[in-house]
């Protein structure tokens, strides 16, 4: 799948030079080989790269509205610090629920934070608008986060997209789930 998201543009569009391509290529291919090798070092590259350039650059485009991959924002308090920490995370609502597989499992800040105090906020889309919904998570490590990536990925092209990603840069897929109070809705907006 990822490479037919890789390669599908060069083969599609004329003209188009094959170098992007064999970067990604090469860039999953490291990937495939440094989860065979080291899950924990994988890991912590990842999530460097995250920390320090993909998530800062989500968070300002989602402030400001623009929403390019279909995420939202997850808000919990720092278990150390007691400090609100904002991480983008996958749009796996439906309904009032609110699903997330988190790529790197229990490693992940916001999974560990979760654990220590489940109570969170959400940033979702509602009409025309975002807002802040509360919620309450659950960490569930005996659900198969792949059978449930599927559910939420049905008819949505930018969660497949999502789905694609988490895959190749996760190492210990977990699902999370935020049971979402919409009456709280008003309030938190």
């Amino acid at each position: 799948m990822a490479n037919v998201l890789v390669w599908g543009p060069f083969v599609l569009l004329p003209g188009q030079s094959p170098i992007a391509s064999l970067v990604q290529s090469a860039v999953y291919l490291g990937l495939l080989a440094l989860t065979c090798h080291s899950r924990r070092a994988k890991v912590l590259i990842i999530r460097t790269v995250q920390r320090y350039t993909v998530n800062p650059l989500m968070r300002m485009l989602l402030a400001i509205g623009v929403n390019p991959l279909g995420l939202a924002i997850l808000e919990t308090r720092g278990r150390r610090t007691g400090e609100i920490r904002r991480v983008p995370v996958g749009n796996g609502r439906e309904g009032n629920s609110f699903w997330i597989i988190a790529e790197h499992g229990t490693r992940a800040g916001y999974v560990r934070n979760i654990q220590q105090d489940p109570r969170v906020r959400v940033r979702l889309r509602i009409g025309l608008r975002y807002r802040w919904v509360p919620g309450l998570a659950t960490v569930m490590p005996d659900d198969d986060p792949l059978a449930r990536q599927r559910r939420i990925i049905a008819w949505h092209p930018l969660r497949a997209f999502n789905a694609l990603n988490v895959r190749v840069l996760g190492a210990d897929l977990l699902t999370v789930h935020v049971r979402l109070d919409r009456r709280g809705e008003a309030l938190a907006g």
